[in-house]
């Protein structure tokens, strides 16, 4: 029984993180063309009024972008437990959870699509079971089960659970939205530690698949401390292979220029050759930093337009000051930690030099140094 859960568990894990990674590009064409029609805008009473015809041009693509990315979302997270038959009658399901259903306009957004992504594709697995006749198997997956799954999900959906997932999220929204001082220190924090935690992993991804849908209900605050968080530990790693050359090797310091270039243009995994080598001293001290610089953006209202992170961004930042401040502060958190926890390399080699010698009379290991004439000397 435990063995089926831990199983099911993984299956929706792995389900969330292929939803999310065929999500993040329709985030990525939506956030940089609205980022960029917005920017040629006059602010009005009403927001940013565009005027030039091509941008305007350019911000419906954006639009089309991000109204997208929930039914992407929810259709491939059905795609992952069930394959192709699973995939269109999500991605309906989806684009019905992200837009207002019924007389008051219930609309569940992100969550609702989850939902619905997992629902379908299990019923679609289920569906898949049935024993049928050969030529009507042959239209299962195309007319059978997309009709079948789309309408007894989707009725379930409008009657059943849309109003309290509705209301859940209005609820959400509203939380989120109005946190401040040490509420939005908390979670400034817990999103910068997870966002180093795994440096790309499943603990990362669930960082992001977090502030993707809150970026869908326009809430940009938990981007920006994700978005600042993902370059502390390359930046991180790099200035330490700068400042305390003696605790790093030449390959190291190489590792760091690379580092250094990833940071700036917010990809986290320019860090993780330093974490293999050193894990226990590296990933506490990036941990401590991305959730230092992950509080501090919080804590200032810094707004990430972009699901992107990194210097290569700041155009697209509201807040910049204390997007940069943040970001640099967390870094030299996690470099102060990396200077008083990492060894020299040469007091490191000495340890290495050290020999085993066999005492064949007692069989007991003596641990010494070889001297000059290449005997033991305890």
């Amino acid at each position: 029984m435990v063995k089926k859960e831990k199983s099911f568990l993984k299956e929706i894990q792995k389900a969330f993180s292929t939803g999310v990674s065929y999500m993040i590009p329709s985030v990525v064409v939506g956030g940089i063309f609205l980022a960029i029609a917005l920017s040629t805008g006059t602010a009005t009473d009403e927001g940013m009024q565009i005027t030039n015809s091509f941008m305007q041009n350019l911000n419906d693509l954006g639009a089309a972008g991000f109204a997208m990315m929930i039914p992407i979302l929810s259709g491939y997270i059905a795609y992952s437990i069930s394959g192709k038959p699973a995939l269109i009658p999500a991605m309906v399901l989806g684009f019905v959870a992200n837009n207002p259903i019924g007389p008051d306009g219930i609309q569940t957004g992100f969550l609702g699509a989850m939902i619905l992504g997992v629902a379908v594709g299990y019923l679609v697995k289920w569906c898949k079971t049935w024993k049928v006749l050969p030529t009507i198997r042959t239209i299962m997956p195309i007319l059978i089960i997309p009709i079948f799954v789309t309408f007894v999900v989707g009725m379930i959906y409008i009657y059943v659970i849309a109003a309290p997932i509705g209301t859940f999220m209005d609820w959400l929204v509203r939380v989120l939205g109005g946190l401040q001082g040490g509420n939005a220190i908390i979670l400034g924090l817990v999103i910068g530690a997870m966002t180093a935690a795994d440096m790309g992993g499943p603990i990362n991804k669930t960082a992001t698949a977090f502030t993707l849908a809150l970026m869908a209900e326009g809430i940009y605050a938990p981007n920006g401390a994700h978005r600042i968080a993902v370059a502390i530990p390359p930046l991180a790693l790099a200035i330490s292979t700068l400042i305390d050359k003696k605790k790093y090797t030449a390959e190291e310091k190489d590792l760091g220029i690379t580092a250094l270039f990833m940071g700036l243009i917010g990809i986290t995994e320019g860090a993780i050759p330093f974490s293999v080598k050193d894990f226990k001293r590296v990933m506490p001290a990036i941990i401590i930093g991305s959730a230092v610089g992950g509080a501090l953006g919080m804590l200032n209202g810094v707004e990430a337009l972009v699901p992107h992170g990194g210097l290569i961004i700041l155009p697209v930042v509201n807040g910049k000051i204390w997007y940069v401040l943040s970001m640099f502060i967390g870094v030299f958190v996690s470099v102060g930690i990396l200077h008083f926890a990492k060894p020299n390399v040469v007091v490191e080699k000495e340890k290495e030099g050290k020999v085993l010698a066999k005492d064949m009379s007692n069989s007991k290991i003596i641990e010494g140094v070889g001297n000059e004439n290449g005997k033991i000397s305890n």
